[in-house]
């Protein structure tokens, strides 16, 4: 087992419930003319770091030489409250949203991958902006904010994917260790996507147990992971049955190269898909309900293998998985909040039920530690700990599951 804790490379990324942005709303377009953004290789300048709330618009011009998007986040800088992708070197596109007062970031993406550049400080102020539009094109501004979330999402964990599979095939597992829950955490947040791609979640992220029950050749995050903490020679596997040792041994210099160009491979599998339309005709299809349907699945990934200590097996990070999947849950509650809360008395105390569920949630994985300064391991939890998870874990679950019957209604 490697230190107490690892140490973090990413921002801390909390998601708060806001009102929904980018629907059609009672609202004049702001006092002020379209803000202008130039976007360069290494860049992102916007002409002014305020406005009045209200319908802005962003016209973004692209200076640099590779294809960019430009981003309007929320101040958690993880959700997307606007986006204006394939904009190609010369040319340029305007971004309209309907901002809320509050605090916001901006920022650029060069080749629409990686953590983009430039990102700014950003704020509206003046008076909260009615919502009031048709109810099929605010649930398609839902659906359209979800897509971009995953979009970014994945465009972050192609590259970090990259630099993790670089450290482990040249035998840096030291640095391998420390990626390995960080960029984990890109893939925890929408992994309901990539589950619903038939075998490409398996090749990603199944674990030993699970490959071997299917009969399938066991690839991705955790044969590396295996391969990083290698086991006591009398350990067992995640069933607590089969030995650790039992048709497995640590990987040749040539099978770190193929495992993880593999997972590299299927990474990019991954981009490629959220990326096309296909993938988009599946959100609209599915909708609004979807997207709460995917807020109750990451709840249920906690509950089935995070919460168990399955999940990393070996290398004992599974609160980092948990914190991913709890993001990634919320932010998806957060597209679907605001239709709930519309359904009456009913709807509001449903919604009201499931943000206190999520605080305690975050307050209690808040006590072990963050994305920021890494967690303890999980064998470093008490009972007593795992069975105040499962209590929580099991309170927001029961409101959580009505949430798609409640928006459908």
């Amino acid at each position: 087992m490697t230190p107490h804790r690892l140490p973090a490379a990413l921002a801390a990324l909390t998601v708060g419930a806001l009102a929904l942005a980018g629907c059609v709303a009672k609202a004049d377009t702001a006092a002020s003319d379209a803000l202008t953004v130039t976007s360069t290789a290494d860049g992102c300048e916007v002409s002014a770091a305020d406005a009045q709330s209200g319908t802005l618009a962003f016209d973004v011009a692209n200076t640099g030489d590779e294809v960019t998007e430009f981003y309007l986040v929320a101040d958690d800088g993880l959700r997307i409250v606007g986006e204006v992708e394939n904009i190609a070197p010369g040319a340029s596109r305007t971004l309209t949203v309907v901002a809320q007062p509050g605090d916001y970031y901006t920022l650029c993406k060069p080749g629409m991958i990686g953590d983009g550049v430039g990102k700014a400080a950003f704020s509206v102020t003046g008076d909260a902006v009615a919502i009031d539009g048709p109810d099929a094109e605010q649930k398609q501004q839902a659906v359209d904010l979800y897509a971009a979330f995953v979009k970014d999402q994945v465009g972050q964990l192609l590259p970090a994917v990259e630099e993790f599979a670089a450290a482990y095939e040249s035998g840096d597992d030291d640095t391998a260790r420390t990626q390995f829950p960080l960029v984990r955490a890109y893939y925890e947040r929408i992994e309901p996507v990539a589950e619903a791609l038939g075998d490409l979640d398996p090749r990603i992220d199944y674990r030993e147990v699970d490959a071997v029950a299917e009969r399938l050749d066991w690839t991705g995050f955790h044969r590396i992971e295996k391969d990083l903490w290698v086991p006591a020679e009398d350990a067992l596997n995640a069933d607590g049955e089969t030995p650790a040792w039992q048709d497995w041994a640590p990987s040749t210099e040539d099978e770190r190269a193929a495992f993880g160009d593999q997972l590299i491979a299927d990474v990019q599998e991954l981009y490629d898909y959220v990326h096309s339309a296909d993938f988009q005709t599946a959100l609209d299809e599915q909708g609004v309900a979807g997207i709460s349907n995917g807020a109750i699945a990451l709840l249920d990934e906690v509950a089935m293998g995070k919460i168990t200590g399955e999940e990393d097996w070996w290398s004992g990070t599974d609160l980092w998985d948990f914190a991913a999947n709890v993001e990634g849950s919320k932010m998806a509650f957060s597209l679907a909040r605001d239709f709930a809360a519309s359904k009456d008395d009913e709807g509001e105390a449903l919604v009201a039920d499931i943000d206190a569920g999520y605080a305690a949630l975050e307050a209690a994985l808040a006590v072990h530690g963050s994305l920021v300064d890494g967690f303890v391991f999980y064998d470093e939890l008490t009972d007593a700990d795992k069975r105040e998870f499962t209590d929580l874990i099991n309170a927001l679950a029961e409101p959580l599951s009505q949430l798609t019957v409640t928006v459908l209604e």
